[in-house]
């Protein structure tokens, strides 16, 4: 193992919080990060007026934001970078068209990921996106 390699398993697990509106797909995603060592679940938001809450008090490393969400995905990754500006946002989203991915990635998006994607790809863009930049 590299001397990086060590450092990362010393490493605190990265704090994430989950946004959507769909309690299911909330419950899922929780279920695949909290199953990694490096990666902890310590908040849900079902609309933005929560995730901006929990983004304040929690201050995570990691925020997985529904595009289509509740008081506006765009909006709320502006409100987060705002209250919690070492966040980083990895926005989930069913929808790939252009218009979408600019206006999160113009919001200050890390990472894009789609609603279809594996759970292998998800994990790697959240930890791709807390990479140090």
């Amino acid at each position: 193992m590299t001397a990086a390699g060590v450092h990362d398993c010393a490493r605190s697990p990265l704090r994430v919080i989950l946004c959507d509106d769909n309690v299911m797909l909330l419950e899922i995603l929780s279920e695949v990060v909290q199953a990694q060592p490096d990666l902890e679940v310590v908040g849900t938001a079902r609309d933005g007026e929560q995730a901006l809450r929990l983004a304040h008090r929690q201050r995570p490393d990691l925020v997985v934001l529904d595009v289509r969400f509740p008081g506006g995905g765009p909006t709320i990754a502006r409100g987060i970078a705002r209250c919690s500006p070492a966040s980083r946002v990895v926005a989930f989203s069913a929808y790939d068209d252009k218009g979408s991915v600019e206006q999160m990635k113009s919001a200050g998006v890390f990472e894009y990921v789609l609603k279809g994607a594996s759970n292998r790809e998800l994990l790697a863009a959240l930890r791709r996106a807390a990479e140090p930049r």
